[in-house]
């Protein structure tokens, strides 16, 4: 089972997440830059604990891996304890073929090794976090929970309305505009902020 880190002034913990509930289309220029109908209701889909990794690839088998970074929140005894980033990676061809068909993202979506995670950080306010993504400095994306069709308390009461979530499990919230293929040999640095200060931030070297 694959852990990510929660980092507190109280020191470090390794947390084991059971899954990772993501939500689908929750910004409205995302929505559009992929040619999409924004939904009468939230979209939800999961990705196991073996899709975290540490390594982020440009590809997966033969296809080509595109970014789409996330404002990432962890559950804990009925109620979001702590944020972080996330990259939620997806065989953009594939995922837009099983669109086509009506048919399940999972083989696009929650491949081992489809998700990479910051450390995570305790907030006292989940409801004023902005997201920025960077290419050796260029912003590729950014978003606030403010921009959020579905905010966190409203994704929570949804998710628990049909889905028991165990203490550790990650909510990936949804990616603002600017997705795109990873570039191998490329630096991508992801961050969060609060009241205009870096909470948290991490940085991953593409490999080809």
């Amino acid at each position: 089972m694959q852990s990510i880190t929660l980092s507190s002034p109280a020191g470090e913990r390794q947390i084991t997440p059971s899954k990772i509930v993501c939500v689908g289309r929750n910004y409205v220029e995302h929505i559009h830059e992929l040619g999409n109908e924004i939904p009468s209701h939230l979209v939800l889909f999961v990705k196991p604990n073996s899709a975290i990794s540490n390594a982020l690839n440009t590809h997966h088998g033969q296809a080509p891996l595109h970014y789409e970074a996330e404002i990432c929140l962890m559950y804990q005894q009925g109620q979001f304890i702590a944020a972080g980033v996330g990259l939620d990676l997806t065989k953009r061809e594939l995922q837009s073929e099983l669109k086509q068909k009506g048919l399940p993202w999972e083989r696009a979506k929650a491949f081992d090794g489809s998700v990479l995670f910051s450390d995570f950080v305790p907030l006292a306010n989940i409801n004023d976090i902005e997201l920025v993504f960077e290419q050796q400095q260029q912003v590729l994306q950014h978003g606030t929970t403010a921009q959020m069709i579905t905010k966190p308390a409203e994704i929570l009461k949804e998710i628990q309305s049909f889905m028991t979530l165990e203490d550790g499990d990650i909510v990936m919230t949804g990616t603002p505009k600017g997705v795109g293929m990873l570039s191998a040999g490329a630096q991508y640095t992801a961050s969060l902020y609060m009241d205009n200060q870096r909470v948290v931030s991490e940085s991953w070297l593409a490999l080809d």
